[in-house]
């Protein structure tokens, strides 16, 4: 019997020890603070229309609604942001809400699985405050965004 058990406890991993928690990748990026759900659904048009100063309401509003934010890279890569310096919130704490559609420089930790990025924010080095000027292109609210009536 205590060769069976210990035949099932091999087999199911519990003989390595303890489940060590994973460390993250200390990283330094600079990237605009995002709505991750206009972002990576479209609802609100392409990724080029929910950046900046076009989306900067929706992004405070989905961000207070529960949206978690990201860190759109200069080169294109999306952080999921799971913290911000002493904020225990992804989403719709003062911070988050401070800093939505700003562009920042962070240092902070990355974390990768399953082919998504995870960022830890420990300090924002710099806030340069919003930098795309988005409205130029799409308005301060997009006409796609508006609701057409009915007739």
């Amino acid at each position: 019997m205590k060769r069976h058990l210990a035949v099932l406890v091999a087999a199911l991993g519990l003989a390595t020890g303890p489940v060590q928690a994973a460390t993250g990748e200390r990283i330094s990026v600079k990237g605009e603070i995002i709505d991750t759900w206009c972002y990576f659904s479209g609802v609100m048009g392409g990724p080029d229309a929910v950046i900046g100063t076009a989306h900067h309401t929706c992004a405070l509003w989905c961000s207070a609604g529960g949206i978690p934010v990201g860190l759109l890279a200069e080169d294109g890569t999306v952080y999921m942001v799971l913290k911000i310096e002493d904020s225990a919130d992804s989403a719709g704490g003062d911070t988050q809400l401070r800093l939505a559609s700003h562009t920042i420089e962070a240092d902070g930790l990355l974390y990768e699985r399953d082919g998504l990025k995870y960022l830890v924010v420990e300090e924002v080095v710099s806030d340069l405050d919003i930098q795309a000027l988005s409205h130029d292109a799409y308005g301060t609210v997009p006409p796609f965004a508006i609701p057409k009536a009915e007739r």
